[in-house]
């Protein structure tokens, strides 16, 4: 165990442990035993896993490493390959698997797998559908446990642990955490051996800047040298950015409040920092700037990307889509990217330190709240430690821009001097308890009431806020669930219905299951059109509480909605006022009509990434429609929901379904190949392959593939 050790160091470059490894070294991570890390950004959290994977798989049982975003799954993915590499698993192969979609699955493909990455929510289906390789699992790695505290994230994640401390083998738990004020109370609750240290391997110093003057928490005050050029409100921030590269070569990531923000101060700093480049650095800036409009989506949006990048400078937030997002995200690792503008999200997302990092300000949005809430101390520090690159520096700043809303001694007495809140259990919400409550019933043939009560008794909310008000919440809950038809109440006994486990093993909100269940039963088609475009069906999922992004409809936008709608032949019949669904409703109706991202970009202001994300959700929501259709009798209508969900997929007009479904073939190349007249994969056999090459996207290498498909099938 010790030589494997001893090579992993090596592969990963390490000359000696970290004082945070050496720690969970001396407690146990080698030997089986429970522990929580809570340590600084980069103070090497991923090895302390690897240590522990080490030991388990030499034992032959499975690691799980559950991360709450898709994005750092793909990145972790990654980093574990290195175990392969290991001498004392040269004998044997070591699998890898990644698994972060289709919640209605028991993971069989995962069966054979030694070391497994999923989401938070991919664990939680798979235990809900008790997958048997489960109980073979012998290590889970989770990390951001400080994302209990966090309202929509941390129920699934609390309910995920308190199913892992309950598992009858008794898997090995180690905890990886943000530094948070109550550490030893949630180590406690796993049963971990807390490990708390405030090292990195880089001096991390924060301060404020007030109208250019920098106070640190070192001792040090500075005073930015204002770029002319650019109005007011911006200057500052903008000169942070430059002045950490002007002055030592540091890159700068600056996180601003809004989308617009971030392209509206990249889009000015650029034409500022354009003059600081070399001409090396201006060539490789070019090539990726270049990249990305051939790589990226045909968007607007993407244009702006492209130029900025092309001065050395980017913009990073959800609306991208995902070819640019990482795109952007090598760039800015390889240093082309010398000044980074995101929004709060990429903070929690995959690794991109910078040498100093700029806070616009400490406000930000909150839906719930319905307007701007201060950041709290966890997140603010969240976004601290993305300061400083271990391989390139030996300190980070990240500073805090004081505005007229904020006073800046207070914000440098509450944030910089300020220690992180407490995690505080986020399970109380009602839809998490009406969700969590169905799957552990729906999990089970039957469950007594004092049973289920008796699982909410190990969360972390139980232990320490009480039970008695999670009892009263539950059944409450629990009657609810009963008159929906979800469960069967027999005294003690409860029972999920057929309709409620499978509500449960979709993987919905209970009141999206019952929203499908009440349109469907009585329903006899086309209540808003007559077009037979599947827009009840999609009216339903982008009404329902599952669906997701909810894109709200701004004031400028009504005319050109009224627009579409008269478009689309649709009646307002039953429906109040133009809300959010509605909106949603149009951007799913154009997409099947085959308009383009660039266009839907410039007609109604969908950025690429919330079309795939909305694409995605309702491709899933069409899923669960068809099953809860199907569990219902309603056959009659699964043809039509089932052509929806394959011109939802591809975003096509229904005569394209039979071209779409050949292997290289996408909505643009199959309206070419249809306005060619070959019209359907009999006509693609009748024709010539020279012919068919010549058709507009088509070519000789994929003319020759399709003929071969043909053949073949």
């Amino acid at each position: 165990m010790q030589e494997c050790l001893k090579q992993l160091l090596e592969f990963l470059k390490y000359d000696s442990l970290y004082p945070p490894q050496e720690l969970a070294l001396s407690k146990g991570v080698m030997n089986g035993n429970n522990i929580l890390v809570t340590t600084p950004t980069s103070s090497g959290k991923t090895l302390i896993g690897l240590m522990g994977m080490i030991n388990i798989l030499n034992m032959g049982k499975k690691v799980v490493y559950l991360t709450p975003l898709k994005a750092l799954a793909t990145e972790k993915f990654n980093e574990f390959k290195i175990i392969r590499n290991l001498s004392c698993f040269k004998n044997r192969k070591i699998n890898i698997a990644i698994s972060t979609g289709d919640y209605d699955s028991y993971g069989t493909e995962l069966i054979d797998k030694d070391i497994i990455i999923l989401t938070n929510e991919k664990i939680d289906s798979i235990l809900r559908h008790e997958a048997n390789w489960v109980y073979d699992v012998g290590l889970f790695i989770i990390d951001e446990i400080h994302l209990l505290t966090e309202r929509e994230r941390g129920p699934t994640l609390e309910i995920i642990l308190t199913k892992i401390k309950l598992l009858p083998q008794k898997p090995q738990i180690i905890g990886i955490s943000a530094t948070v004020s109550n550490s030893n109370e949630v180590a406690d609750w796993l049963r971990c051996e807390p490990i708390e240290s405030n090292w990195r391997p880089t001096e991390l110093i924060e301060g404020v800047c007030d109208f250019g003057k920098v106070t640190m928490n070192n001792g040090t005050n500075f005073k930015i040298n204002n770029i002319g050029g650019i109005d007011n409100s911006t200057v500052v921030i903008i000169s942070l950015a430059i002045n950490s590269i002007t002055n030592d070569g540091g890159q700068s990531l600056v996180f601003a409040e809004t989308r617009k923000r971030t392209v509206s101060l990249a889009k000015k700093t650029s034409e500022i920092f354009s003059k600081f480049l070399n001409k090396s650095s201006k060539l490789s800036a070019h090539k990726t700037g270049v990249e990305i409009l051939k790589e990226g989506d045909d968007t607007e949006l993407n244009r702006t990307l492209s130029s900025t990048v092309t001065k050395g400078v980017g913009f990073h937030h959800a609306g991208l889509g995902a070819k640019s997002r990482q795109i952007i995200e090598n760039a800015f690792r390889n240093g082309i990217i010398k000044i980074l503008f995101a929004t709060p999200t990429l903070a929690a997302g995959v690794n991109l330190p910078a040498r100093r990092v700029v806070i616009t300000s400490i406000f930000r949005y909150d839906s719930e709240y319905g307007g701007n809430v201060p950041l709290s101390i966890l997140h603010y520090k969240q976004l601290c430690g993305r300061a400083g690159r271990p391989a390139y520096d030996k300190y980070g700043e990240a500073i805090i821009v004081a505005d007229s809303r904020t006073n800046p001694e207070d914000l440098y007495n509450h944030y910089v001097l300020g220690v992180p809140e407490p995690i505080v259990s986020q399970l109380m919400n009602e839809r998490a308890l009406r969700v969590h409550v169905l799957g552990i019933i729906a999990s089970r043939p039957k469950i007594l009431k004092s049973e289920l009560l008796n699982f909410f008794e190990h969360t972390f909310l139980a232990k320490y806020q009480g039970n008695r008000s999670l009892s009263f919440e539950i059944d409450s809950l629990l009657q609810y669930l009963r008159d929906e038809g979800l469960i069967i109440m027999r005294n003690d006994l409860l029972m999920a219905t057929k309709f409620g486990r499978r509500i449960s093993m979709l993987y919905i909100d209970p009141k999206t299951g019952i929203h499908f269940k009440k349109n469907l039963d009585p329903y006899n088609g086309n209540q808003f059109d007559d077009n037979g475009n599947g827009t009840d069906f999609l009216y339903w999922i982008s009404d329902c509480y599952d669906f997701y992004p909810k894109l709200t409809l701004r004031q400028n936008e009504i005319g050109n909605f009224e627009e579409m709608f008269e478009k689309h032949k649709l009646s307002t019949h039953g429906l109040s006022n133009y809300d959010y669904s509605l909106k949603n409703l149009i951007i799913l109706l154009e997409w099947i009509d085959e308009l383009s991202e660039a266009r839907l970009n410039e007609k109604i202001g969908v950025e690429p990434g919330d079309l795939h994300r909305m694409v995605e959700t309702t491709y899933w929501l069409s899923y669960c429609l068809y099953e809860i259709a199907k569990l219902m009798g309603r056959k009659d209508l699964l043809p039509e929901i089932n052509i929806l969900r394959l011109r939802i997929r591809h975003g096509i007009k229904k005569e394209l379904i039979p071209l779409i479904q050949l292997e290289g073939i996408g909505r643009i190349r199959a309206r070419s190949l249809y306005r060619a007249g070959i019209t359907d994969v009999t006509k693609i056999d009748k024709i010539s392959e020279s012919k068919l090459g010549s058709v507009p996207k088509i070519g000789v290498k994929l003319a020759r593939k399709l003929k071969k498909q043909i053949k073949s099938n």
